[in-house]
């Protein structure tokens, strides 16, 4: 690739693939944007011949992440040539999907191989020929690192609290994808629901009350709702024509809803701004390449 307009071009397409793939595997989405710059900048610093763009910058992606993850636990990895006791295909698909929901809380319970062995080819559909590649190992060894994942992510994990940004967000989506049952899981029994003076004149309810009254109203609606910032605290807004008319300010302990309180004052609305993922501090949009 030689046209560096050609080459940023076709980067941003596969940029949003490759931070969901960093996020997942360092469960830090600050970290995964570095990681896919860093990406970019070997990606603009190399003159070497891609065959295939996407296999090179996943590949490359992964590494990167491999790298940090071995920083942060550096720990001899288990052999994977003996015989492995997880080796059953028809179990594997079952851990795998059991743990799909929790993946970010118990991902730390796994050795950074076993992560990205995990994540490649459970998560992201990639073959074991290309999770050994990345890994410089074999493909059974590959097989045997995800295997063994699975039936470490699948038993008993300390409990963890996911941060405020991915409760508000998974609450959003399963509102807006009518998914009742996830949605009824985010909620306290009794949660609450209430408004200012200045939500309530636009016609939002002023009380609702219990986990089963507020699912039901939540279930299959807030389209008009984007997760934004309002002051430092993330939150979700209704939005109308680029303007935060309302936000959704939600109280949260022990990573469920406890209350939603839809505020509209003015000073309040002056501080909402975009959000894509994350805590204060978090790079909410892209960064261009360089």
């Amino acid at each position: 690739m030689s046209d560096p307009a050609a080459d940023a071009e076709a980067f941003e397409a596969e940029r949003p693939r490759l931070v969901r793939l960093a996020a997942r595997m360092l469960d830090d989405r600050v970290e995964a944007e570095d990681v896919v710059q860093q990406a970019w900048l070997r990606l603009h610093g190399t003159d070497r011949r891609i065959d295939s763009l996407p296999a090179w910058l996943t590949t490359v992606t992964t590494r990167l992440c491999l790298d940090r993850l071995r920083a942060k636990v550096p720990v001899p990895e288990e052999p994977v040539d003996a015989a492995d006791p997880y080796d059953d295909p028809v179990e594997d698909a079952v851990l795998a999907d059991s743990v799909g929901e929790a993946l970010s809380v118990v991902l730390d319970r796994l050795s950074p191989n076993e992560r990205v062995a995990f994540v490649l080819h459970d998560s992201f559909g990639h073959d074991f020929a290309a999770v050994a590649a990345v890994l410089d190992t074999s493909p059974a060894a590959a097989r045997k690192l995800a295997s063994r994942a699975r039936a470490k992510l699948a038993g008993p994990a300390p409990a963890a609290v996911p941060p405020r940004w991915e409760v508000v967000d998974a609450f959003l989506s399963a509102a807006k994808g009518g998914h009742l049952d996830r949605l009824v899981a985010l909620l306290a029994p009794d949660v609450v629901v209430g408004a200012d003076a200045a939500a309530a004149a636009l016609g939002t309810p002023t009380s609702i009350v219990g986990r089963e009254q507020v699912s039901a109203f939540f279930d299959g609606s807030a389209h008009a709702a984007l997760p934004v910032f309002a002051g430092d605290r993330a939150a979700a807004a209704w939005m109308d024509r680029g303007r935060a008319r309302v936000v959704f300010d939600f109280d949260i302990s022990d990573g469920v809803v406890t209350r939603i309180e839809f505020r509209a004052e003015p000073s309040l609305l002056a501080t909402v701004r975009p959000r894509r993922d994350g805590g204060p501090g978090g790079r909410d949009a892209p960064r261009a390449p360089a």
